[in-house]
């Protein structure tokens, strides 16, 4: 297939921790979608953590994993956001993101030493979570009469396609998700159903 319409990334939130001369090091890990969750995790683990000196992080977007960015949150530049983004890459992990919060312990750790704590904290966090496959899937509206309702309903059943949302009046709206690799024979279907119409409106 030209196309691979699987990702891989985590279930759930994890941490993992890392110690070295006295400084703590702990990575969290989220499953995120979009670049606008990232502040609003940071800001909250600010707020947990307020006598932490460094809130380093690294993430992820997309099925195709195109869409990264790394922050060393004053740490010398490539010692934290780097090492993060790197243990993302080599478990081939996307729609992710690992905030390593640090708490220095007097003693300076060097580059090598910074690099090192990042990725390790990192890879326990990776570690202590479930990684999963999931498909990539576009989301579609269909609007339809009430009449057609069965005929919708038995493709939905035949396709096994996952309804995000419904509104069955005398005009109904069905929103659902398909996947890639199913989207055009889907489409083909909906298209021999008279007086379907159909809005594509994201991919996740």
């Amino acid at each position: 297939m030209l196309f691979d319409d699987t990702y891989k990334t985590i279930e759930s939130a994890s941490e993992g921790i890392f110690r070295d001369k006295g400084s703590k090091f702990i990575a969290y890990a989220y499953p995120i979608s979009s670049e606008e969750e990232v502040k609003p995790i940071i800001m909250a683990l600010r707020s947990a953590n307020a006598k932490a000196n460094h809130f380093c992080y690294a993430y992820r977007l997309t099925p195709n994993r195109t869409v990264f960015r790394v922050n060393d949150d004053g740490e010398p530049s490539g010692t934290a956001g780097r090492p993060i983004l790197n243990c993302l890459l080599s478990e081939d992990i996307t729609n992710i993101l690992i905030v390593v919060v640090r708490y220095f312990g007097g003693t300076l750790l060097g580059v090598p030493g910074l690099i090192n704590a990042y990725k390790n904290a990192s890879v326990e966090a990776i570690k202590a979570s479930k990684i999963i496959n999931k498909t990539v899937n576009d989301v579609y509206e269909a609007y339809f009469g009430y009449l057609q309702m069965n005929d919708i309903m038995k493709l939905v059943k035949e396709e096994n396609l996952h309804i995000l949302a419904q509104n069955f009046d005398t005009d109904c709206i069905l929103k659902f998700e398909v996947r890639k690799a199913q989207l055009n024979r889907v489409l083909s279907k909906f298209d021999q159903l008279e007086s379907v119409k159909l809005k594509y409106l994201h991919t996740i």
